[in-house]
């Protein structure tokens, strides 16, 4: 009863801070690979700082905790097998196309990107929103970019400027100025996937982004909206350790002639030539140690994952720490693992006008939650989505 009691209050305070807008601005920042317990294994003194004078929690990702489903998802507050992008590189059964992230054409075709992203959302009802290289913001989603965005796929600006660009969009004139600005960091992804999770190269590149954000925040505290601004940190999976020692090899294992399309190696994606060849798939897959194999309708629900058309007709993800593939391993770090995995887990990190003060949320938190919360803070009506504001309630000054 006190539950209800708390979700009709939020919803009623909600409703009325839609109804009358709001005059704060909100920074998302994305670092790439943000393990969870990174700040507490390396020197963060600006993530300790952001939890001693707002919210320091743990995410969860959505499944598979791979960058581009998670990104989408917490643009949309979609899972990515309700928005679409399902993996990193699957089929698309309507035309046997590809989707890749090196395949240009399939990688900025809105019609492969469902659901509504924030940016969209928050631009109909009057709020203006800016993206720097976040995932989908680059693609005309429904006919519609950010009115601020970049071409991820063109010459990148450097992390510095980066934090250049934020503060730039956030001193244009109040008129053209964004509310919402989301912002993406390739490290410590790219450090964690060359070295491994917790080692001297990732530490240093952590710390880096740490001192950066440090920077940010001391620049953003000179500008005259800095008591409005709310400041969120977090990330779109962890990391775990590779090795080229724990590899399962699809061509050891399964009949050419059984399959179309193998995708993927966390997780894998297989698209066999016909109904028949399921069989064959899963009885050869069932001798094999370190993986666990479904047929489609039988993916356990708890993964969110599998009503999507696009979905393999067999889907195989490997144990924590292994990878499915024929190529070459030379990563130590890698993800896509179990959403639910510890080594997946996500930081966060919000302060700023509506967040508490040192508080620590004591549950996890899943990553549509985002999309909601994001609303909240722009005073916009969210479109459907799979997340829920109440489960964040706790972190928010009312």
């Amino acid at each position: 009863m006190k539950r209800l009691f708390i979700t009709i209050a939020i919803i009623a305070t909600t409703l009325a801070a839609m109804a009358a807008g709001r005059d704060t601005y909100t920074i998302i920042i994305s670092l790439d690979g943000l393990r969870w317990d990174y700040p507490e294994a390396f020197d963060a003194p600006f993530f300790d700082r952001m939890a001693r004078d707002g919210v320091k929690a743990v995410m969860s990702p959505s499944f598979p905790s791979k960058t581009f489903p998670n990104h989408y998802t917490l643009a949309t507050g979609l899972r990515p097998d309700h928005h679409g992008i399902i993996a990193n590189k699957f089929m698309v059964r309507d035309n046997g196309k590809v989707f890749s992230l090196s395949n240009r054409e399939m990688r900025t075709d809105g019609r492969y990107f469902g659901g509504e992203p924030v940016w969209i959302t928050a631009q109909r009802q009057g709020v203006t929103c800016a993206t720097v290289y976040w995932v989908g913001s680059d693609v005309a989603i429904q006919g519609q970019h950010p009115t601020y965005w970049q071409d991820y796929l063109g010459e990148k600006l450097t992390h510095a400027q980066r934090v250049d660009e934020v503060l730039r969009l956030l001193q244009l004139p109040e008129a053209v100025r964004p509310h919402l600005v989301m912002c993406y960091f390739e490290e410590p992804d790219a450090s964690g996937h060359a070295c491994g999770p917790i080692v001297k190269q990732t530490r240093q590149a952590f710390e880096r982004m740490d001192s950066l954000l440090a920077g940010m925040w001391q620049r953003l505290q000179a500008l005259d909206i800095a008591p409005q601004i709310n400041f969120i940190v977090t990330g779109d999976h962890g990391m775990a350790w590779v090795d080229n020692m724990r590899v399962i090899r699809p061509s050891q294992v399964l009949n050419p002639e059984w399959t179309t399309l193998i995708a993927g190696d966390l997780p894998t994606n297989i698209y066999v030539k016909s109904p028949e060849c399921v069989d064959s798939v899963m009885n050869a897959l069932s001798r094999v140690d370190h993986i666990r194999a479904w047929r489609k309708a039988d993916i356990p629900a708890y993964l969110g994952y599998g009503s999507n058309p696009n979905v393999g007709d067999v889907f195989v993800m490997p144990d924590v720490g292994w990878l499915v593939t024929d190529g070459e391993v030379e990563d130590n770090g890698s993800h896509g693992f179990d959403h639910t995995a510890s080594d997946m887990q996500v930081a966060f990190r919000a302060i700023g006008p509506d967040f508490k003060r040192g508080y620590f949320k004591p549950d996890r938190f899943p990553n549509v939650d985002i999309y909601p919360l994001l609303c909240y803070l722009l005073g916009v009506r969210p479109a459907p989505n799979d997340g829920y504001l109440t489960d964040l309630h706790d972190i928010l000054v009312y």
